[in-house]
């Protein structure tokens, strides 16, 4: 330290889940590289030495002891080294598992800080795996070749030159009183958080206000490393997030989604710090025992009950001011998703099939911005059109020319004379246009996806989005299935936005004919006039309805009389706000909301076998994250509720 100022990194490795050994080099050339750089502190990602998402590997022996061999491995490279490495491994103490950092320098394993607030929801099932700092009785422990004291009380660690510094652990920071209160209080000039934070839409803007907000309520130094790309993508994905705070201002900020290594490197003015907390009284009066006093309040009558505040009909569509930011956000998620995956697996090819519909289009457009960012050859991605007894010439026309524009692979396999055969198989009319009349079509169509695959050592990507896993609007093991579903975490509505968004990048009419045409399944020959027949929304409800039920059943599980109630404020009322009348009569809504609980029920068989596939937003249907459903569930609570609102 120098003029008070003490110079601090946050580092994010790269990493392959569960291989400790290529965690370790990467971890040594960042202290290398810091190191020379003169950096005093470096925070590193949570469980980085093992990965963080490894699940259920967390409970084999073998990645336990090899995570407290590249201990050792990383005390002996720092021997001769003056850095003080912070990091994050699983830790056994007194026969339990902690999510732990660990602290050291000079070859000398400094202290080990257990996590206390352990996430369980949605993907993160840590208590599945790991014990709080809460359960840990202070003890002695002989870890990685060195006597070591732990503790779930406060742990500050002074340099030299006089810094203090303390570590939290990811969700800490999110709880009503994170560790780094007391760690602050207790004199602690600088924290460091080791994170495993997922990208969904919005978090990042929300993550970077609650981080400057706990800098300046501590008046810290706040050091964030989050990890990223090398994290499994199977249902979420990992930004990478490198940020470095003062006192409620963000100093430094890495590249989100990079697929390099990361290492930020920035001073924060210690001194400053201190000035500021002996002027503040706020936070010296806080340094006092705490305590509340109770009110009660006097119990009100209830009245008869109106909504007054408005209701977004359109929960999942970002606001105007930044739409932008928002749809470059969530292809970005989309794009590292199917990246880890094409990487993990060393795939070179990609085969989609392309109606000219909005799905097909999103997964395309994503799969090349993928490819694109691989450095990969475009043309390794085959885009397949398969016309069959519904295809118009409009959208036949739309997926040939977006296909052209982009430069990927074009292939034509007509499923007619396949399907005729099949029927005549199975005894089954070619005039009978009912359900094996649709999906034979639609398995059809995945038999080629999954054989040309096959064939060029692809993989296929999925195109179903959000609303139609719902809704089960989907052919079980048909569009159903695929590789890898870029469009699992993205609803309807919210798709028509991304492709608009990046018809304005393009600036191609194609993509905007493709936002303007009927959403269909294209199963049913077309008119007279040759124009679409079967129109999604006619039969299963308009999707703004349905998003809207999804956003509210889903992200807050409210009931159907609470839904209904919010969407006739929503749909069923003019909108001052918008500058428009009701939207859809109350009967309307009262009709989709049953249909909507009815198929969520009987169709989660689909969701239940339902491939991966990134989350982008606050909800998702993944049966190995947000959504554990039973498939023989019984709806008739649900319905009986609609049948009398």
């Amino acid at each position: 330290m120098k003029y008070g100022f003490v110079k601090v990194a946050s580092a994010v490795p790269a990493v392959k889940v569960a291989d400790v050994e290529y965690n370790v080099q990467q971890i040594e050339s960042l202290i290398a590289q810091a190191e020379g750089r003169g950096v005093e502190i470096m925070v590193l990602p949570e469980l980085c030495l093992t990965g963080y998402s490894c699940q259920d590997l967390f409970k084999q022996q073998a990645l336990i002891d090899r995570a407290e061999q590249g201990v050792m491995v990383l005390l002996d490279f720092t021997r001769k080294l003056d850095i003080i490495t912070v990091l994050g491994l699983p830790v056994v103490i007194n026969g339990l598992l902690y999510n732990c950092a660990a602290v050291i320098q000079s070859g000398s394993l400094l202290g080990i800080v257990p996590k206390t607030y352990l996430p369980n929801y949605g993907e993160f099932y840590e208590k599945r795996w790991f014990a709080s700092a809460q359960d840990l009785i202070p003890t002695d422990i002989y870890f990685a070749g060195s006597p070591v004291h732990v503790t779930p009380e406060p742990q500050i660690f002074m340099t030299t030159g006089g810094v203090k510094f303390g570590a939290e652990i990811c969700e800490d920071v999110w709880a009503p009183i994170p560790p780094s209160n007391n760690l602050a209080l207790a004199g602690a000039d600088i924290i460091l958080n080791l994170s495993a934070s997922d990208e969904l839409i919005g978090k990042h803007t929300y993550l970077k206000s609650l981080l400057a907000q706990q800098s300046a309520r501590t008046i810290s130094g706040y050091v964030y490393a989050s990890c990223g790309f090398g994290e499994s993508s199977q249902d979420v994905v990992y930004g990478g997030n490198a940020m470095i705070f003062e006192n409620g201002h963000l100093i430094l900020e890495g590249s989100r989604f990079s697929f390099q290594p990361q290492l930020q490197v920035s001073q924060i003015d210690v001194e400053k710090l201190r000035a500021e907390r002996r002027v503040n009284t706020t936070f010296i009066n806080a340094q006092r025992h705490a305590h509340a006093h109770e009110i009660m309040c006097k119990v009100v009558a209830p009245k008869e009950f109106e909504l007054l505040r408005e209701i977004d009909p359109h929960p999942f569509i970002p606001k105007s001011d930044n739409m932008a930011d928002s749809c470059e956000e969530i292809l970005n998620i989309q794009v590292a998703g199917l990246a880890k995956r094409l990487y993990h697996i060393n795939a070179q090819k990609a085969v989609i099939g392309i109606s000219g519909g909005l799905d097909s289009t999103l997964a395309l457009l994503v799969t090349v911005k993928a490819f694109d960012k691989l450095g990969l050859d475009r043309k390794g991605i085959i885009g397949i059109t398969m016309p069959g007894f519904g295809t118009t010439d409009r959208t036949h026309n739309n997926a040939v020319k977006l296909m052209q524009t982009l430069g990927v692979t074009i292939r034509e396999i007509s499923i007619a004379k396949a399907v005729t055969q099949h029927f005549e198989d199975i005894g089954h009319s070619k005039n009978q246009h009912d359900t094996t009349y649709e999906n034979s079509q639609a398995r059809e169509r995945t038999q080629i996806l999954m054989d040309v695959a096959n064939k060029e050592n692809a993989i296929v990507v999925g195109t179903g989005d959000l609303s139609e896993l719902a809704l089960g609007w989907a052919t079980y093991n048909g569009d159903h299935m695929s590789m890898y579903g870029v469009n699992a975490g993205v609803p309807k509505t919210l798709i028509r936005h991304l492709v608009t968004y990046v018809a304005g990048e393009m600036a191609t009419d194609t993509l905007l004919d493709i936002v303007d045409t009927p959403i269909s399944p294209e199963l049913i020959p077309a008119d007279e006039n040759g124009q679409i027949k079967q129109k999604t929304e006619d039969l299963v409800g308009p999707y703004e309805l349905h998003d809207f039920f999804i956003y509210y059943f889903l992200r807050y599980g409210f009931s159907p009389s609470k839904i209904f109630m919010l969407a006739k404020k929503a749909f069923c009322e003019p909108s001052p706000v918008e500058g428009r009348g009701p939207l859809y009569e109350e009967a309307t809504v009262k009709k989709w909301l049953t249909v909507f609980c009815r198929r969520f029920f009987t169709q989660q068989f689909k969701r239940s076998c339902m491939p991966d596939g990134p989350k982008v937003g606050s909800v998702s249907l993944s049966p190995r994250g947000d959504w554990r459903m039973p498939s023989d569930a019984s709806f008739t609570l649900w319905i009986k509720e609609c049948e009398g609102l």
